[in-house]
């Protein structure tokens, strides 16, 4: 594990205040500890010497400033720690957001893993900012600080601290090898907890209709079980590379308080440069001592940074900046246009036009690619062959964010938000008139439901008919005064009645514009103005 992310120096600027910040800080600890040792040593020598307290008392007030000033320092470090820490965080998390919203349609992670990266995983930074950071800018300054000092007090001594105290570093390199490796494992456990967790709850109603609930208890324990068996491993290298760290530091210790004991007797050595050179012997090993002891509390952070930034840093899709043209007047036309999943062919060539206040339906069996093809068009997945033509231009050369401006879709599975009915109508044409707001809704056959009925993410409040009114007439509503253009709808009369979907049908014709309409809904395909079909792509095997 790399101390510092170089991609977190780049993109954090908070880090780099922070680590120029801490290289202050440590310095200023580091001197404070040598001036206490020296008047400690000073006063306890000459009461040796002279056997009497006066030289003690006379140096209690500056060993007292001395411990307020660095309990202060600390404290600022501190502070500067906990808002680093939640610079960064913050920053990653909006990172994240957008890397995901510029292409939803290229999960990196599965769902429950990224939830774990974004929240526990993130909030491992604390520990990585409040603990090992500040100690690993310590590791660097007080022993070269403690280190001159002894050097000019004590040479010898200074020859045994810096033969020994590389022997720390290799240490925890030993250490930290096996470590990664038990924190990656764990990682990846946790994460296929969470998903598999995420997936149950999903489906937890259907597993409850056919009576299926009951046997995933046992999935489940298996998981928890192996992750608690990987959390036990990791604890357990924890506390023994913590014992290994605090055994090399109490030898070497012990090697240059035997060497100063021998001298002072030999009348080699004073007490006074003696007891100045063992109060900072410890404090030479002490930092490397508490990077090994927090190195645990960073892994799990800079493991979720490193999922963050392989999140964060896949290639978005490309993106013109061409203004779209009127869809009014123009015409959307797909030639050739095949898509591959897993290089096979999940899209077969598709050659379409749809004109300007035209409403083609797209039908064909589950598997043709129907789905796949309004997410071309979205923008949210490049085709692998043809091309996307909008008035002549290539789909590709429009500023997408524009581009997605003159769509007005309707999902398979309508997502909704928590808040009011009104609010989820309104999504895509901010500060629409409430009267508008009730047309559309009266107009997608949803004129019963109170806009202003609160209801739970998902709309689980809601029947499945009354959702696909709910995002229907948000679709409505962003043609009338949110600037949608073009209609882009994935099954929008799937579980509506017959009449609710004659509604629904005379909502759509009613708008004048052009759009793609996915439907095994017989009704709705008679009342397009155009039928094109698609067929399954063949799938040669692997």
């Amino acid at each position: 594990m790399r101390p510092v992310d170089p991609r977190l120096l780049r993109r954090a600027g908070a880090v780099r205040g922070y680590l120029a910040a801490g290289v202050l800080i440590g310095t200023l600890l580091s001197t404070l500890v040598v001036l206490q040792a020296w008047w400690l040593a000073t006063a306890l020598g000459e009461t040796f010497h002279r056997h009497t307290l006066t030289a003690v008392l006379a140096v209690l007030p500056l060993l007292a400033g001395g411990f307020i000033a660095r309990a202060l320092l600390t404290w600022w470090h501190a502070l500067l720690a906990a808002r680093t820490s939640a610079a960064v965080k913050s920053q990653l998390r909006t990172e994240i957001t957008a890397a995901q919203l510029s292409r939803p349609d290229d999960r990196g992670l599965p769902t429950g893993a990224l939830v774990t990266v974004m929240t526990q995983g993130l909030d491992a930074l604390d520990g990585y900012f409040a603990k090992y950071l500040p100690q690993l800018v310590l590791a660097v300054t007080v022993p070269l600080v403690v280190g001159i000092a002894i050097l000019s007090a004590d040479p010898l001594s200074a020859v045994i601290v810096g033969l020994t105290l590389p022997l720390i570093p290799v240490f925890m390199i030993l250490v930290g090898w096996m470590t990664e490796q038990r924190l990656r494992r764990r990682w990846r456990v946790q994460a296929r907890l969470a998903h598999h967790f995420a997936d149950l709850m999903a489906g937890l109603p259907t597993l409850q209709v056919f009576g299926r609930a009951r046997a995933q208890a046992e999935g489940l324990r298996r998981i928890g079980e192996q992750h608690r068996r990987e959390t036990m491993a990791t604890l357990r290298v924890s506390f023994l590379s913590a014992l290994v760290l605090e055994l090399l530091a109490t030898l070497s210790v012990a090697v240059v308080a035997v060497g100063i004991g021998l001298r002072v007797v030999d009348g080699q050595l004073s007490l006074t440069v003696a007891l100045f050179v063992l109060i900072l012997a410890p404090e030479a090993y002490l930092p490397l001592r508490q990077v090994g002891a927090h190195y645990h509390d960073a892994a799990d952070g800079v493991a979720a940074v490193e999922q963050a930034f392989a999140l964060i840093e896949r290639p978005a899709v490309p993106s013109g900046h061409a203004e779209p043209p009127d869809l009014s007047e123009s015409t959307v036309e797909l030639v050739g246009l095949g898509v591959d999943f897993d290089q096979r062919p999940a899209l077969a060539e598709v050659d379409l036009v749809i004109g300007p206040g035209e409403i083609v339906a797209l039908v064909g069996p589950s598997g043709a690619g129907k789905s796949t093809l309004l997410r071309v068009l979205m923008g949210f997945r490049r085709a692998d062959r043809g091309r996307v033509l909008v008035g002549g231009r290539e789909l590709g050369d429009l500023d997408l964010r524009a581009w997605r401006q003159r769509l007005a879709w309707v999902a398979q599975r309508p997502a909704l938000l928590r808040g009011s009915i009104a609010d989820n109508v309104a999504l895509g044409a901010a500060g629409a008139p409430r009267s508008r707001i009730e047309a559309a809704l009266e107009l997608a056959g949803a004129g019963g439901l109170d806009p202003d009925r609160v209801i739970e993410e998902d709309g689980v409040t809601l029947s499945s008919g009354e959702i696909r009114r709910v995002a229907l007439a948000r679709a409505l509503l962003k043609i009338d005064c949110g600037g949608g253009q073009l209609l882009l709808l994935d099954e929008p009369t799937a579980g509506l009645d017959a009449a609710t979907e004659l509604v629904a049908i005379e909502a759509l014709r009613s708008l004048g514009v052009g759009g793609l309409v996915v439907t095994h809904r017989d009704a709705l395909a008679a009342a397009a103005d155009r039928v094109v079909e698609l067929r399954a792509p063949e799938r040669t095997p692997a």
